[in-house]
């Protein structure tokens, strides 16, 4: 059986014998001394071997203390604990926002797992990133927290929109509203981008009761844009058909 540093019992046993039978007495005279000193010898290697075991046994508490469960039961009434420890209600509308940007994330992980040009699954893991930390600061409840979060930063919203400058400018004038389809993978992208029209709505429904950075908002608003040209473009890498929207008359 190995301890917490993966060294067997019948090893580190060995190593303690090896150890402290390497000693002998400075003067062995009789056989009451030698018999003295391995008595000794005996006492010192068990004092030893139970006062590491009891600090093995002491940082295997400690670790297990810190290690999360999946389960903790504190929601198992309808109620969650958001930043800084204050308790709502699940369909509390900040818990709507920050679960709608989850959902997002979700749908751009199933996108990202399409055949999609590599350059696009890079942009969308970057994404996938700063909508953990739009949820985050969503998460954080009106009295504030003590934590420090990641930043978003004016410079994310600024790259969103050179991608979708350098999308556009490969693609065809749009002359019409498209329906989504034609692909498994141009669907996917337009199931995200009116999911992100969701969670922009939810977060612009929270900022009215409640401070949300308008970063966030902004962030939100482009990205639905993102979206709808990397649709766009994903249909014309794979010669999908932009099926047009053609009103009644």
């Amino acid at each position: 059986m190995e301890n917490f540093y993966g060294v067997s019992e019948l090893d580190s046993v060995l190593f303690f014998k090896q150890t402290f039978t390497s000693f002998s007495p400075p003067l062995k005279t009789s056989d009451f001394q030698e018999k003295h000193f391995e008595q000794y010898q005996s006492s010192l290697f068990l004092y030893i071997r139970r006062t590491i075991c009891k600090i093995i046994c002491s940082i295997v508490k400690r670790k297990s203390a810190i290690i999360m469960k999946i389960y903790t039961k504190k929601g198992d009434k309808g109620e969650t604990s958001l930043i800084g420890g204050m308790r709502v209600p699940k369909h509390d509308l900040r818990i709507e926002s920050y679960g709608t940007v989850d959902e997002l994330n979700s749908y751009l992980g199933v996108l990202r797992d399409q055949h999609i040009d590599e350059k696009y699954k890079t942009e969308l893991i970057a994404i996938q990133q700063l909508l953990f930390t739009i949820g985050s600061h969503l998460a954080v409840g009106k009295d504030g927290s003590s934590m420090k979060l990641p930043e978003l930063k004016p410079e994310h919203i600024e790259t969103l929109e050179n991608s979708i400058d350098a999308m556009d400018a490969e693609l065809p004038p749009m002359r019409f509203f498209v329906l989504p389809g034609g692909h498994q993978s141009v669907s996917f992208c337009h199931v995200a981008r009116c999911v992100c029209r969701r969670a922009e709505r939810l977060v612009v429904h929270l900022s009215s009761e409640e401070k949300v950075d308008d970063l966030i908002l902004q962030y939100l608003n482009r990205l639905s844009d993102y979206l709808f040209t990397l649709s766009r473009k994903i249909a014309l890498d794979l010669n999908a058909n932009e099926q047009p929207w053609i009103p009644e008359k």
